[in-house]
């Protein structure tokens, strides 16, 4: 079995437990949005500025705009961009992300295609198919993002933005971040395909990997984008964010 068909279960199993996304926005929501009061994440607590969607957003709305969630099944941010208008498509690996999508979708009755698909392979889309990749935090399940950014690049279309969550690494340090004083637990690079003894910290879980700021930007300028816009996010754990240590990057670039 592929470590991603391994990640794919264990997200169905989070999902299935509760995974705080894997809860799909309530129909106030989606119904807010329609109004055109929203905001959507690719980190857990910042939303993404509105201004990163320019030029495609004319009056909080994004009509008729292409747009592919990418590894960003739950029903969360999809639903959004179809409440604005758009032509979204959302690509996941995980069977019970993508039924979150199906639910919303039922629910309130718009169109949205829904793809079952493994990132680590060629998307399954034409070259220029889309104005924007919204790739919440997710290739921290992956080994290779240089593939990621350089499909990415050929997906979208010129002029495309990439809006893209990346976990920094922080995250991959401790074993227990609670834990007083913290002492560093892992040796990088955190990839438990190359060190077993990474797995076995989280086995039964998922395969997780560290990247770097030469794989996360590098990688995509190094793909042929250019880079507009970055800020910083922190976890959700309060104990973090009390800390004010950042653990994930977001970014605005643009094909050209």
């Amino acid at each position: 079995m592929k470590y991603t068909d391994v990640n794919a279960e264990a997200i169905d199993r989070w999902a299935d437990s509760g995974w705080e996304w894997s809860e799909p926005v309530t129909h106030e929501t989606y119904q807010a949005a329609r109004a055109g009061k929203w905001d959507v994440l690719l980190s857990p607590n910042r939303p993404v500025p509105h201004i990163w969607f320019k030029p495609y957003i004319k009056n909080e709305r994004l009509d008729r705009v292409k747009i592919l969630g990418l590894a960003c099944g739950g029903g969360q941010q999809a639903p959004i961009f179809a409440a604005l208008g758009s032509d979204c498509a959302v690509m996941d690996y995980s069977q019970r992300q993508l039924d979150r999508e199906r639910y919303v979708s039922a629910r309130e009755g718009y169109d949205i295609r829904i793809i079952r698909a493994d990132m680590t392979e060629r998307l399954p889309f034409d070259d220029d198919s889309f104005d924007i990749i919204f790739h919440p935090v997710s290739n921290c399940y992956i080994e290779d993002v240089y593939h990621v950014w350089n499909e990415c690049f050929r997906v979208l279309r010129h002029g495309g933005i990439l809006l893209a969550g990346m976990d920094n690494g922080y995250n991959f340090l401790f074993d227990d971040e609670s834990a007083r004083p913290r002492v560093v637990s892992n040796r990088f690079p955190f990839n438990p395909v190359k060190n077993p003894d990474q797995w076995e910290k989280d086995k039964g879980e998922a395969y997780q990997f560290s990247h770097t700021l030469e794989e996360q930007i590098g990688g995509q300028l190094k793909a042929g984008f250019r880079l507009t816009d970055v800020y910083e996010d922190t976890n959700n754990d309060p104990d973090s964010i009390a800390e004010g240590i950042p653990a994930y990057w977001v970014t605005r670039a643009v094909k050209e």
